[in-house]
């Protein structure tokens, strides 16, 4: 587990200033007029705060970078978590040029000019380029393609970074040419010593500001570990105030809402939904519940939401309560009928109920057993007797002939007919569970099932009693 950031004493005055004051008394001129949380970017890995088991003592990237042998990476994790930093950082520590490229505004054009380039200094004085790709996601397969022969011959040092996945967003032979290194969200300890420092540093605030206890609080907690929302938050309140004390009040008039890390088409759409479903199959409510509010806040398709229950009645509730399914399609219409805000009701309504509900999951087990069946055996024609003889010549054939009609038989069951080919006669596909309605459907199920299996050990002269081998 990384270690905790020493937390420094909240910044109060000169003593404040005195926290960070290896920067000098003023901020560098070349960082007047820029943002706070750029002014703010750490230049060396001792200024670096988070991602401890990537950079701590001893970790691999961290010698590296202290080595000065740089692989070519690829850095995934949320928005502020300090990706870019990190490699100019790495970049820096390598004595190699850093060039950034925004793979949302550059293309192939950009990027054979800047290896071009590298190419040259890199012969000329053997100095080497890193080719730092934000984004790099946004990059279509051409593109990545594009780049991948020269990360493969050394020409530059590749650093990408991406919000998603890069299993999914990375075209496998790049991907097979890099390392991914993965940042964790900035803890709370993180985010506050970031806080502190924009505060205290020449960079920063210092001297310009003070800090309400509770107005640090709230930044810390609604930043969700993204270091950059907090400094700008930071930045628009102080601002703001008109005395130089910024308070809870003006924190929160400058963050207005939470900061949510959901994309709708990224990891995080994939990654909640997925936390919405496995609560509601393990039967808690009051977790279903917040996950649903965590999706509906972010802006998610509510009809996505809906489908999603519809799909979860069928297949984790099943028959153990069929009125389940009933719930789920009449929310998926009310949704679809009053849209939202109001959608939250008949969503968590039937998202309530569904945690609720007895589980079974026999319809999805049988399916398993037919996709086997289907797959692994042979695929035998339908049984002449279950054929419809619909012209003469297909009687002669004796398409119908021997079907006994089940509403003749007393119960409107005949234990002697059989419908399933030959080569499958006994199989079993449906296993019912004694959960919820489909206790019911279980004692009907073995009813039948007793009753068909006496009349086939009648008709074969069986008297042992023991019913023949299904599976």
């Amino acid at each position: 587990m990384p270690s905790k950031p020493r937390l420094p004493a909240r910044p109060a005055g000169d003593a404040g200033n005195a926290l960070f004051s290896e920067l000098g008394a003023e901020a560098p001129a070349d960082l007047k007029g820029q943002p706070l949380a750029a002014r703010m970017r750490p230049r060396e890995l001792d200024e670096y705060v988070g991602q401890a088991h990537l950079v701590g003592p001893g970790r691999i990237l961290r010698r590296a970078i202290d080595a000065g042998q740089l692989p070519a990476m690829v850095l995934w994790g949320p928005p502020g978590t300090g990706k870019t930093t990190l490699a100019a950082i790495a970049a820096r520590r390598a004595k190699a040029r850093f060039v950034p490229l925004s793979a949302v505004s550059s293309g192939v054009v950009e990027l054979r000019k800047v290896i071009q380039e590298a190419r040259a200094l890199r012969s000329a004085t053997g100095e080497r380029t890193v080719l730092f790709i934000d984004e790099i996601h946004r990059f279509n397969k051409a593109q990545q393609d594009a780049v991948l022969p020269y990360v493969e011959n050394g020409d530059v040092i590749m650093i990408g970074a991406t919000t998603e996945n890069p299993s999914f967003e990375v075209i496998s032979a790049l991907l097979s040419r890099t390392r991914v290194f993965t940042l964790q969200p900035l803890s709370e300890d993180d985010v506050r010593v970031v806080v502190r420092r924009a505060v205290a540093d020449a960079r920063g605030l210092a001297g310009r500001v003070t800090l309400d206890a509770d107005a640090e609080d709230a930044l810390v907690a609604v930043s969700n570990g993204d270091a950059r929302v907090a400094l700008n938050a930071l930045e628009l309140a102080s601002d703001a105030s008109g005395d130089g004390s910024v308070t809870l009040a003006a924190v929160k008039e400058a963050m207005q809402r939470r900061s949510l890390l959901y994309d709708r088409a990224g990891d995080q759409h994939y990654d909640t939904i997925s936390a919405y479903i496995k609560s509601l199959r393990g039967s808690d409510p009051d977790a279903s519940l917040y996950w649903l509010m965590r999706m509906i806040d972010a802006g998610e398709d509510p009809i996505f939401i809906a489908r999603r229950l519809v799909i979860l009645a069928a297949e984790d509730v099943g028959l153990a309560d069929p009125q389940a399914l009933v719930l789920a399609s009449a929310a998926q219409q009310a949704v679809h009928l009053i849209g939202m805000p109001e959608g939250y009701f008949p969503l968590a309504e039937a998202t309530i109920y569904l945690a609720l509900a007895p589980k079974s999951d026999s319809v999805k087990a049988a399916r398993g057993r037919l996709d086997h069946d289907i797959e692994e055996t042979r695929v035998d024609p339908v049984p002449l007797h279950l054929r419809n003889a619909v012209t003469g010549l297909m009687r002669g054939m004796g398409y119908g002939k021997g079907y006994r009609y089940a509403h003749d038989a007393p119960g409107h069951f005949d234990p002697d007919e059989t419908f399933l080919p030959a080569s499958l006669q006994g199989r079993r596909y449906y296993e019912p569970t004694d959960i919820g309605a489909e206790a019911e459907l279980k004692r009907r199920v073995e009813q039948i099932r007793r009753s068909v299996q006496g009349r086939a050990r009648a008709r074969t002269g069986d008297t042992s009693g023991s019913p023949p081998a299904s599976d």
